[in-house]
């Protein structure tokens, strides 16, 4: 094995980096495939000083130098949720929204849909853009692309105009069936250009080129309002990136599951709608490939992440809600599905009125942090009920800083304890039990609503956190193996280094397999490759050969909601391409729905297209030889409600086929596992940790 103590300065590395609501992660590879891994507290104000201070951490580990890392890095990944979090909080650009006269009432309405069905007094939740920054814009195309209205200029002039004077910051325009015909919001387009020359603006056949009036003006208005945001926040890291002698590519993370090329994102930013959790999943796939079913949890600083993947695909959505299901907003473009409660180790535990203990989703995320940070954060957290009750290491922690029993302490027997008449401990496990069901919860809710049951599935946890709590979300899911992956603590930095770059292509043209329109399907598949092969050559040499992947958005009849169904190829339209899509529609749906009508027509909504070019990906995880696990220390260790002497273990230690009956405690670089007293611990050839439960 090459000593990476050894790494000359000239060599060359690729950087994946992960920026959390709490530590920002970092992965590090070498051009001879040796890995270093670090972690620090996310600067909100600045974020590539968090970043830096993970490279340096990560390179100081192995023996290499920071600078130099950053100096000689050809390829950067750069996740972010950033574009979501400013989406929820409203910390957007003021934006207008300029629709088809009779139309502006869109965003408000949504797609109709109510949290109670029967809650007939409930009022609308605000659209995402005020009523007073959408306008009416005089013009109509038909469904068929003639031009019933055509664009009133003038008024459009005017419009224009006025937003000048409002101090609008970015512009919107979603015009109705412009998916057919958009030569009415090329135009506007091009007036925007002329007459608020520099200010940002997104047109919807560009943004989500999608049948639904919704879904697609919802995407071009949230695109537009995080285009002057994303190009400062990604301007910024470039400039600093520069700065320190980073002169290689740099690509951002997306919602797909994939990177795109920074210039792409910037471009449509929309696409980093919920790409921070979309990277953890590519790990859970690589770590169990054969498992008919793998549910994979990333628990970091803020959020506890759950998503799926079957038999090694990951699962994709174009259901992902920002906010609340129906009264939040809704893009309509696909995305890696993920379900996200706030529960993360910096979740707050506070008390309610009714008196009962509650956990999150309030977080005190990197500042001030938890209480045992030491960086003035007095609020009990998730964090510092680990620290009371022994499981974090507070001398070793991984995050540039020792942590603080005495302040962890304190802020428990203050805010819970004293109140709720407990010791300190017991108010600690409280804390920790009520988060573990909490997760537990979210995991049963992600996976039985998609038919799945949880305890037939592998549990894949991960996250800076995960670890210290797999197991016991294990035991409330009744299943007797969990598995934590050697990257655990950096499970998304670790997955941005596996993932494609890849994009997807839509053509919205109906059809219809009972009276098939062969020209009309021609067309949507000439232009759908004629996408793909460009995007593939921009990145020709860069990685693998690329692939693409067709499929059609497709209903019965009727039918309000379509699904995604892949085909193996292409659809040959001038042969049987109706009794291709016809078939796969009809198996699709009786997977997803354990019903279907084979006598039934299949309308088509939309033909698309998905280009991915694999990225080489030759990182080698360190393994120890192993064989005779030795602890460096024993620490009394709570685990509900009972004091144990439990070994603690350094994972770079761990060898193949180790064993280590609990109760146990495994130290790695960025995360802490726990092995409760009714678990076992052992490890496989590629240092993942399997805990299972040891048998009655």
């Amino acid at each position: 094995m090459t000593d990476v103590h050894s790494a000359p300065a000239q060599e060359r590395y690729r950087i994946a980096v992960d920026t959390g609501g709490t530590f920002t992660d970092v992965v590090v590879g070498s051009g001879r495939g040796e890995m270093a891994v670090g972690k620090a507290l996310t600067n909100y104000d600045r974020v590539f000083q968090g970043f830096e201070a993970a490279v340096h951490r990560a390179a100081e580990s192995v023996g290499w130098n920071g600078p130099d890392v950053l100096r000689n890095a050809d390829v950067i990944v750069y996740g972010t949720t950033h574009a979501t979090n400013a989406v929820l909080t409203g910390r957007v650009a003021n934006t207008a929204l300029l629709v088809t006269d009779g139309f502006a009432d869109t965003l408000l309405l949504r797609e109709g849909g109510r949290r109670d069905a029967f809650d007939s007094k409930a009022a609308y939740p605000g659209p995402y853009i005020p009523r007073r920054l959408t306008f009416e814009i005089r013009e109509r195309i038909s469904s068929e692309g003639e031009v019933l209205t055509p664009l009133d200029e003038a008024q459009a002039r005017e419009v224009l105009t006025r937003l000048s004077y409002d101090g609008v910051e970015a512009v919107a325009v979603s015009f109705l069936w412009s998916i057919i015909n958009d030569s009415h919001e090329l135009r506007l387009g091009e007036l925007i250009e002329e007459i608020l020359p520099g200010v940002p603006y997104t047109l919807s056949n560009r943004a989500n080129p999608t049948i639904r009036e919704y879904r697609r003006s919802s995407a071009a208005s949230i695109d537009a309002s995080l285009k002057p945001l994303m190009a400062d926040h990604l301007g910024n890291l470039r400039s600093d990136l520069l700065d320190n002698g980073f002169a290689g590519d740099l690509l951002v993370v997306t919602s797909e599951g994939a990177v795109l090329d920074v210039s792409d994102v910037l471009d449509r930013p929309v696409l980093l709608l919920n790409s921070g959790p979309s990277m953890a999943p590519l790990v859970g796939a690589a770590a169990a490939p054969d498992r008919e079913t793998v549910v994979v949890c990333d628990m970091g600083g803020t959020t506890f992440d759950v998503s799926l993947v079957e038999k090694g695909v990951v699962r994709h959505t174009r259901e992902a809600w920002l906010g609340e299901p129906f009264v939040g907003h809704l893009t309509g473009l696909s995305s890696v599905a993920v379900s996200s409660i706030g529960a993360g180790g910096g979740s707050i535990a506070w008390i309610d009125g009714g008196g009962l203990l509650r956990v999150g989703p309030q977080s005190a995320r990197s500042t001030p942090g938890p209480a045992a940070y030491g960086r003035g954060g007095l609020e009990p957290t998730v964090t510092d009920a680990c620290v009371v009750l022994g499981y974090l290491d507070a001398s070793g922690f991984e995050g540039g800083f020792v942590l603080d029993r005495d302040a962890a302490e304190e802020a428990i027997a203050s805010r819970i304890a004293g109140p709720m008449n407990m010791s300190v401990e017991q108010a600690a496990q409280a804390i920790l039990d009520v988060s573990a069901n909490h997760m537990a919860t979210a995991i049963r809710h992600a996976s039985l609503e998609q038919g799945v049951d949880p305890r037939g599935a592998l549990i894949v946890a991960g996250g800076g956190a995960g670890a210290m709590v797999a197991a016991a979300i294990g035991g409330l899911l009744e299943t007797d193996t969990v598995l934590i992956p050697a990257t655990a603590g950096v499970l998304a930095a670790y997955g941005a280094h596996r993932a494609p770059i890849a994009t997807e292509f839509l053509s919205p043209l109906h059809n219809d397999t009972l009276a098939f329109d062969s020209e009309s399907a021609a067309r949507a598949i000439t232009e759908l490759k004629a996408k793909a092969a460009d995007f593939a050559e921009r990145f020709d040499g860069v990685g693998g050969a690329p692939e693409f992947t067709y499929f059609v958005d497709a209903r019965y009849p009727g039918q309000a909601w379509d699904l995604r169904v892949r085909l193996v190829g292409p659809p040959e339209t001038d042969g049987n391409a109706a009794e291709v899509i016809a078939t796969a529609f009809h198996e699709e749906h009786d997977r997803r729905n354990g019903t279907h009508d084979p006598r039934s027509r299949v309308e088509i909504i939309s033909w698309g297209v998905r280009v991915e070019v694999s990225r080489p990906e030759n990182l080698n995880i360190q393994v120890a030889s192993g064989g005779s696990p030795q602890s460096h220390r024993t620490d009394q260790i709570i685990f509900d409600g009972e004091s144990y002497a439990t070994p603690r273990f350094r994972g770079v230690t761990l060898g193949p086929d180790d064993s280590l009956p609990g109760p146990a405690v495994i130290d790695q670089p960025t995360t802490t596992i726990v092995v409760p007293p009714e678990w076992n611990a052992t490890l496989d050839d590629r240092s993942n940790i399997y805990l299972t439960r040891k048998e009655a």
